[in-house]
Order: C-alpha cells, then structure tokens, then sequence
C-alpha cells in the first residue's frame, strides 16, 4: 500500500527540481483539495482536471519566481503510520508568513489561519514554505 498524498508531493517536490512547468498524478478529491488550497496560496499557477472516471488525473502548473521556485520547501507531517492532529485552541500556532500548514478538518481542507478563524481542528496534512 502506498501514500498517494506523499507521492503528489514527491511529484511536486521533483517538478521544481527538473525545472518542469506543470506535473500530473491520479485524481482524488482529497489531492485536488489540497491542491485548490496551495493555488489559492499561490505556490501554484493553477491546476486541471483531465480525463474521465477511472483515468483522471490532475495536472498542476507550477508556479516560479522568476527563476526560482515559489516552494522552497514541502513536507509531510501526518503519515499513515503517525497522525498529527492539531486542536483549535492549539497555542503552537505557525507565525504567520513564515510557513503555511494544510489541515484536514471536518469544514474541509484549509490553511492553519483559515481553520483558527473558523475555531476548527483537524489532522495536519502537510507544511510549506
């Protein structure tokens, strides 16, 4: 059994480093959330779905800065084999601008801030900056 969550971000991680304009990976509607939320923080140009029920896949357009990379770093931090789950009234809340933390709460995928303002937990999917 396999990770498709760290496998989406292996195939971003590797994009950047190849220096490729866009990715693509299996859909899911998790891994499209996840991504709608990294576009709307713009580490992301924008993404697509292709294709229809069993082939669909998501291709993502990589965002630069200039020639660099808008994602400096991207990382897992719930695992299959360890869940981190965070509280809403969590007081190791990331300072803001430094990184961005994605959670999965029971309102949907969203940012740190974003589940804070709503007083929502969830499980920590991932981190970047």
């Amino acid at each position: 059994m396999t990770d498709s969550i760290s496998q989406l971000i292996s195939a971003i991680k590797n994009g950047y480093l190849a220096g490729k304009k866009q990715v693509s990976c299996p859909y899911s509607k998790f891994k499209e959330a996840i991504l709608k939320v990294l576009a709307k923080e713009d580490f992301l140009e924008k993404l697509e779905v292709k294709g229809e029920k069993a082939k669909k896949e998501i291709v993502c357009f990589l965002k630069y800065k200039g020639k660099q990379p808008a994602v400096e770093e991207i990382r897992m931090i719930s695992k299959p084999g360890l869940r981190v789950y965070q509280k809403a009234d969590d007081k190791t809340r990331l300072k803001r601008g430094q990184k961005i933390r994605i959670l999965s709460t029971s309102k949907g995928v969203m940012t740190e801030s974003e589940a804070f303002k709503k007083n929502l937990g969830g499980e920590v999917i991932l981190e970047i900056y």
